[in-house]
C-alpha cells in the first residue's frame, strides 16, 4: 500500500498546476482561493522541481480574490556583501551599486545586478528614491530603489564584492532583524508588496529632447492617465 506523507495538510509531492510558456519558464494561474500555508509548502515544492528542469522563469497569475498569497508569492533577488560595513553580518539585502559617471539610472541598475548576480534584467522602474547630504565624497547622494524583470534565474555572483546571492521569499528578507530596524528597508518591503497587491505606480523613464539639452536626456515619470499630446509639448 502506498504511503502517503502530508505536511500542512499538503500531500509531500503535490505541486502546483502550470503551463509551459514561450520563453522556457513556467506560467501558474489561480482560480480559486488557497489557505496560504498550503500555497508556500506546493510552491516551495514546485520552485525545486522546477529548478531541476532548467526552467527559466515563474509567473503567477493571482485573482483579486487570492491576494492573500501576493506576500508567499514574491521573491527578492538578495546577496551578502563581503566588503563594506555589512561584511560578516550575514544580512541579506537588494544589490545596489554606484552609477558611473555619463550612465542613465536605468544602465547603471541593469549593469549593476549583472556584475554582483549574472543575472540579465529589464528595467522597469523607479519606485522611490532617497536624498542624503555629506554622504560619500562628502558629497549629496540620492539613492534609487528600482524594480527589475528578470530575463534569467542562473545566479553566478561576483567573488570579490559578493559573498552569497540568492532568491529569497519578501517574507523571509522582511523577518531580518536588520530590516526591522532600519525604516529604509522596511519601506522597500512595503514598495514591493504594494506594487504587487496594487500596482503602486512608479515612475518610467521616457527619452526627450529639448532646448535645455546638450543631447538626449530621460525624463523619469509616471504616465498613467498623462494626456501625451499635452505633456509633450512641455518637453
Amino acid at each position: 500500500m502506498e504511503k502517503l506523507v502530508f505536511q500542512n495538510g499538503v500531500k509531500k509531492d503535490q505541486l502546483l498546476s502550470a503551463v509551459n510558456d514561450d520563453h522556457g519558464g513556467v506560467i501558474v494561474e489561480f482560480k480559486e482561493p488557497m489557505d496560504p500555508i498550503v500555497f508556500q509548502n506546493m510552491l516551495k515544492a514546485s520552485l525545486s522541481k522546477w529548478r531541476l528542469q532548467g526552467k527559466k522563469g515563474v509567473w503567477i497569475k493571482l485573482p483579486i480574490e487570492c491576494v492573500n498569497l501576493v506576500e508567499t508569492a514574491v521573491e527578492l533577488l538578495v546577496v551578502q556583501e563581503n566588503c563594506g560595513r555589512l561584511k560578516g553580518t550575514a544580512v541579506w539585502k537588494i544589490p545596489t551599486g554606484v552609477v558611473e559617471e555619463g550612465e542613465d539610472i536605468f544602465e547603471g541598475a541593469i549593469r549593476e545586478v549583472k556584475e554582483e548576480t549574472g543575472i540579465d534584467t529589464e528595467f522597469l522602474e523607479v519606485l522611490a528614491f532617497r536624498q542624503t547630504h555629506k554622504a560619500l565624497f562628502e558629497k549629496s547622494d540620492l539613492f534609487f530603489i528600482c524594480m527589475m524583470r528578470p530575463l534569467s534565474f542562473d545566479i553566478q555572483k561576483q567573488d570579490l564584492e559578493i559573498e552569497a546571492a540568492q532568491w529569497m521569499p519578501i517574507e523571509e528578507y522582511e523577518a531580518q532583524p536588520f530590516v526591522q530596524k532600519h525604516v529604509l528597508f522596511k519601506y522597500i518591503v512595503d514598495l514591493c508588496l504594494t506594487k504587487a497587491e496594487r500596482g503602486y505606480p512608479g515612475f518610467t523613464p521616457v527619452p526627450i529632447t529639448s532646448f535645455f539639452d546638450a543631447g538626449a536626456s530621460f525624463l523619469y515619470l509616471n504616465n498613467d492617465g498623462l494626456n501625451d499630446e499635452n505633456s509633450a509639448a512641455h518637453l
